[in-house]
């Protein structure tokens, strides 16, 4: 089987795709500073930081048959890895986001659709969320110039499941398998897509595996916030689970905020945003991208809910004052 190079390998999707690249046969090497945990078993760790200067120096003189970065927001880490890598590399897969593009409120949209103007400088803000689709353009732009016909550019939307950090879609099954009265949008209708951590690691593998080069909407399956919502209380809800329905417009009075951050309620979104949950993956089912029921994404978003703690300070969701608050008088 081929040389793997996964630029990370440690936490969430990076660690999953090296994992079903060691899984599908390959030889995998992990290349982060290793302060987030351990790469999978049966793949092997080099130490970089891309954040010094020659940070990549380990990997001078390494080849491998395929590629994966998922550069979070620095134009520079993808850059000086082209620089280092592309001369050495066979297949190369980045992992943008459905932020690059510049209307997410139309629906159905692809690929062709508008992206951002692209950012080169890396933000001083940590917290300057505003720029991460710009410097996914620029970096998009980047390995598409450079690596041309052997690079892949997939663009998610929501990823979820085991090792999610993000407490977006876990909110639901940890909160539903607790049971009593659970505060829901009351917006059913709203679209929704999300992906398995592990179905998308799976596709990028097998990917690089043919040589599938372009670019890709990777999301889940078109569906509604009620059938998500209702998968996930078939699959983990408590029998004593009640959820009561809160109109959008209530919502936002109370301070609720939509998909994430403290105070929220995660999944629900304004229509401005309704584009990043309704897009045409058509072409990425195509070229192989398959997703499993969402109940089984929801029974191993809760065991890593309760590996974590279901009762700790939460990325996104509301806290139990929080929904006591909303629920009082109904």
């Amino acid at each position: 089987m081929g040389r793997w190079l996964v630029l990370g390998g440690t936490r969430f999707l990076s660690r999953a795709v090296a994992a079903a690249a060691v899984e599908r046969g390959h030889e995998v090497v992990c290349a982060a500073r290793g302060e987030s945990g351990p790469p999978p078993e049966g793949s092997r760790l080099v130490k970089i930081d891309r954040d010094a200067e020659d940070g990549l120096a380990p990997l001078r003189g390494e080849q491998f048959d395929a590629v994966v970065d998922v550069a979070f927001i620095s134009y520079r880490w993808v850059r000086e890895a082209l620089d280092e890598l592309a001369e050495k590399a066979g297949h190369w897969t980045f992992v943008s986001t459905m932020s690059v593009y510049t209307d997410l409120s139309r629906r159905g949209g692809g690929v062709d659709e508008p992206v951002r103007e692209p950012r080169y400088t890396d933000p001083t803000d940590p917290e300057d969320f505003g720029a991460y689709g710009q410097i996914k353009v620029a970096s998009e732009q980047a390995v598409m110039e450079t690596i041309g016909d052997r690079a892949m550019v997939a663009r998610p939307g929501l990823v979820c499941g085991p090792g999610d950090e993000a407490d977006r879609f876990g909110y639901w099954p940890a909160r539903f398998a607790r049971g009593g009265r659970a505060v829901v949008p009351d917006a059913p209708d709203q679209p929704c897509q999300i992906i398995d951590v592990r179905d998308l690691a799976e596709w990028i593998v097998v990917a690089g595996e043919k040589g599938i080069t372009g670019t890709f909407d990777t999301c889940g399956p078109p569906t509604t916030l009620g059938t998500v919502l209702d998968e996930i209380a078939t699959a983990v809800g408590a029998p004593d689970l009640e959820r009561v329905p809160v109109s959008p417009e209530e919502l936002s009075a109370a301070g609720i905020m939509p998909w994430q951050g403290p105070r929220s309620l995660p999944l629900w979104l304004p229509d401005s945003l309704l584009g990043v949950v309704d897009r045409d993956t058509g072409p990425a089912r195509a070229a192989g991208l398959n997703c499993r029921p969402i109940a089984e994404t929801a029974l191993a978003a809760l065991e890593h809910e309760r590996a974590l703690g279901t009762d700790r300070e939460r990325q996104a969701g509301l806290t139990a004052e929080e929904e006591a608050e909303l629920l009082a008088g109904r």
